[in-house]
């Protein structure tokens, strides 16, 4: 397992927040696929510059994000969707990480009603996609049980998809993350490392920094190599005052557990 930061958690422009993520000592980060960064906007020039930013930090990609305001369980604009993700693994290809991580959206029990219809058909074109270009999808965990998301995933004949494995996610959604972390096996290409910590029954659980939740860390990176997942571990960090010194001590933390 190797440890990574998720750029988008520090707040800060990009040759800043590599410079952070450079002084902790980190192998990889994950950057969106967004705004300057989107594969429009995106010259071959400018990808160029990318990869000898890259270097020149020292490090590598670890995954490209692929941020949408809705999942592709929604019909309205779904194609537009689809052919900006396929777009962005195309460029996680050429960037080298090979994996794009995005909220597909809900799984529902009902797997007969529209929205499970466009899920499945998105996520299959997705990823034959994936498999004629080289790069895999990852969705994140945390809207269904580990379980859930498996026999899904199983119904789909491509190689080309995968999870992004978030402990935190799953425990906000109420789900186990120990149980989803075996039944999804084989299929974690990429994770998440965050905490949440219960508020109180009605309101759930939130995000705290890493370390400070309910999350039973050693418990969990036993888990994993259980499993045998040999990827990245990428802190992330979604709210806070203090996003950057945060993030730095979970590095910290997680060091303690991995290496």
């Amino acid at each position: 397992m190797k440890l990574g930061v998720r750029l988008d958690s520090l707040g800060l422009p990009l040759r800043r927040a590599l410079n952070e993520a450079r002084k902790m000592g980190v192998g990889g980060v994950q950057i969106d696929a967004s705004g300057d960064l989107a594969p429009r906007a995106l010259s071959q020039t400018g990808r160029r510059d990318l990869r000898v930013l890259l270097r020149s930090s020292n490090v590598e990609l670890t995954a490209l994000g692929a941020p949408m305001r809705r999942g592709f369980d929604e019909a309205e604009n779904l194609q537009a969707r689809i052919d900006y993700v396929r777009e962005v693994m195309v460029l996680a290809f050429e960037l080298g990480p090979r994996i794009v991580i995005a909220q597909a959206g809900h799984i529902p029990d009902d797997l007969a009603v529209p929205s499970a219809h466009f899920l499945r058909e998105s996520l299959l074109a997705l990823g034959q996609h994936g498999d004629r270009v080289g790069s895999v999808l990852a969705l994140e965990t945390g809207l269904e049980s580990g379980a859930t998301l498996a026999t899904f995933l199983a119904t789909l004949d491509t190689g080309g998809l995968g999870v992004n494995y978030d402990p935190a996610n799953l425990i906000t959604h109420a789900h186990d993350p120990y149980a989803a972390a075996r039944d999804l096996g084989r299929r974690i290409v990429h994770m998440h490392a965050k905490d949440a910590r219960a508020v109180s029954a009605s309101r759930g659980a939130a995000e705290v920094p890493l370390g400070h939740g309910d999350i039973e860390w050693m418990r969990l990176t036993g888990m994993l190599v259980e499993i045998e997942y040999r990827g990245w571990v990428v802190v992330e960090r979604e709210s806070g005052e203090n996003r950057v010194g945060d993030v730095a001590e979970g590095i910290k933390f997680l060091r303690r557990l991995i290496g």
